[in-house]
Order: structure tokens, then sequence, then C-alpha cells
């Protein structure tokens, strides 16, 4: 298995597209769901959500089609919601499955394993309805013959082989591109002052709605105005406070003094919790380095492509939480269209 590998997305919106003389495709996402549990002998044990589809009469994983206007994140996390009651954060990326409709329709649909947590198994919602006939919690060696499609059983291989490794449970940082600021001018003489101009303050809403998919639990921002109102929504959306470092600044990057954000990143990448990191374009890339050689991450031109973002753009690299050490599991990169 690779030790590293690199998916890049613009994040899909709307439900398709299409023109004349060309396929239609429809989007969608969902999630390979996922629990720990603890037989008699007090020995572990990984259970996999499937779901049985009232209509289709099949057996599957949660998925629907993008909403208008939607991510392939958001989605994920929301069909799992709705179709299961499970409240989730998405962990690595697992791939995407394209299929014929019939016809001119073709359907993508990308998937994330998603770790399900006790107290959200305990808290879902779910009822058998019109959609979902029901749920299903099976051993993980049991669960690829479940599968009606051979799509989904190939899908399912890639997450088979991240438990066989001990990689399927994960945490992630993600490096974000601070928002589009207003330009240095007579206004705003100093770079570190300058703020988002309108279109970045509509960015940075935007990313909060997204980045809140992967679960964050610290935010992490350099000192510059810019940064500090990019993750503003996410902070306020999710109820935490702001970390700011002058060691992601592009000042201190400009001194050219780079060990305190090497510790920054060596520390993040040791307490394992999903977090974000939002810089500045030039340092975006010295960030990437210090996460490979913080978890012993083999190095190649994947890593330069990650950092080569737009204006909120953003990459989300996936680490195994119980080795980190075994280095940048996957990357999926996101160049935020608005």
């Amino acid at each position: 298995m690779k030790s590293a590998s690199r998916s890049t997305t613009s994040g899909g919106t709307g439900s398709g597209k299409g023109g004349s003389g060309k396929s239609t495709e429809v989007l969608a996402a969902g999630t390979v769901c996922w629990r720990r549990v603890y037989d008699e002998h007090g020995d572990p044990r990984i259970l996999v959500l499937l779901i049985h589809r009232t209509k289709q009469r099949d057996v599957s994983f949660p998925k629907g089609k993008l909403d208008p206007g939607e991510t392939m994140p958001q989605a994920a996390v929301r069909e799992t919601e709705e179709e299961t009651g499970l409240k989730v954060s998405l962990g690595v990326n697992l791939g995407t499955i394209h299929y014929s409709l019939g016809g001119d329709r073709t359907k993508t649909v990308q998937y994330w394993a998603a770790e399900v947590t006790r107290k959200a198994a305990l808290s879902s919602t779910f009822v058998p309805n019109g959609e979902v006939q029901a749920l299903e919690w099976v051993p993980v060696a049991q669960a690829r013959k479940r599968l009606t499609y051979k799509a989904d059983r190939e899908l399912y291989d890639v997450f088979l082989s991240l438990v066989e490794h001990g990689l399927h449970e994960t945490f992630s940082v993600t490096l974000l591109r601070h928002a589009k600021a207003e330009p240095r001018s007579a206004v705003f003489p100093e770079d570190h002052l300058r703020p988002l101009s309108s279109t970045g303050e509509d960015q940075a809403e935007t990313l909060s709605a997204i980045l809140t998919a992967f679960g964050p639990k610290r935010i992490y921002s350099s000192t510059a105005e810019r940064c500090v109102a990019t993750v503003a929504p996410l902070a306020e959306r999710l109820g935490k406070r702001v970390r700011l470092k002058n060691s992601l600044s592009q000042d201190n990057w400009d001194e050219g003094d780079l060990s305190k954000m090497g510790r920054l990143v060596g520390k993040i990448t040791t307490r394992t919790k999903n977090a974000i990191i939002c810089s500045h374009r030039p340092v975006l890339p010295d960030l990437a380095r210090s996460l490979m050689l913080a978890t012993g991450s083999v190095p190649g031109s994947y890593l330069d492509e990650s950092v080569s973002l737009p204006p909120a753009g953003f990459s989300v690299f996936h680490f195994s939480r119980n080795h980190p050490g075994a280095g940048i599991i996957g990357v999926e990169t996101y160049p935020l269209k608005h």
C-alpha cells in the first residue's frame, strides 16, 4: 500500500453538467461508516454500516445526490445523517465510483471513511422509511459479500486495505490559504492589516460550511488580519476559538526563522486531532514539508501540488491516529470556486 496518495477535486457543486452531444453527469457523495465495539472478552472489533434500500431492494452504503450549490464533503455528511440518523465527520477519502444511469446519463459518487462514535450511534434518530428499509452493522470481514454492486465492493476493498494495515482510524491536518484580501495601497499600507475583500468575505462563509464536514477540533491562524477573518466564520459555527500564531505569518516567514513553525506542526501531529492551519501562499510549501518531516512521509511532487492553492483553497492531509509516523495516507485538494 502506498504511504501517500492524492485526490484533487474542486469540491463539485450542483447536480450535473452536460450539453449538446455530451453525457449528463449526476454528482453524489457518501460514506463507509465504521465503529469499534468490544466483545465479551474485551477485544475490539470493527463493524461496518450497510443500508438496505427500500425501493431498489439492494444493500449499499449511505450516499445521495448533491443539493444545488453543495460540495461533495457537505453532501456526504448530510446524506449520511438523512439516511441513517448518524452525525459523522469525514475521514480519509476512499475514492470515486462512476457508472451509467442509462441513456446519456452517468453518475459519479465520491466516498469517505467515517468513524461513528459510541455517542453518535446512541443518538441515531433512524426509523425505517420509504428510502431506507433497515440499517445493519456487520463485522468488517463480512460486509463485502453483502454488498449488491461490484463497484461498491471494489471501493470497499480500499477501506479493507486500510483496516488490514491498521490505518483506518485517521486524523486530518488542513492547510488553508486565506481568502481573497484587499491589495496593499495607501488605504492599507501595512500588509498584515489588509482585510478581506467582499469576495473574500463570501469565500470565508463558504469555507465554514465545507470545512465543518471534516470535524476540526482546533483552528490555528497566522496573526495577519486576512487569515483571522478567513477562519472567523468557521470558529463561530463550531464555537471554537482561533489560536493565533505568529510563526504562521508571512512576516515571520520573511525573516527566515522556520523553527517555531516546525515545532508547532510537530505538536499538532502529536496530538492526533483534526486541525486547520490558515496561512499564506509563500508559507504553505514549508508547512507541507514540516508535515512530511513530522510524520515520516514520502516526499514527492504531490506535496508541492497540494499547496499550489488559489485564495481560499485548501488541502486536507490524512494521517493514521495510531501510527502517525506512517506518513501521509492521502491528500485531497479543494481549489475553492466562488
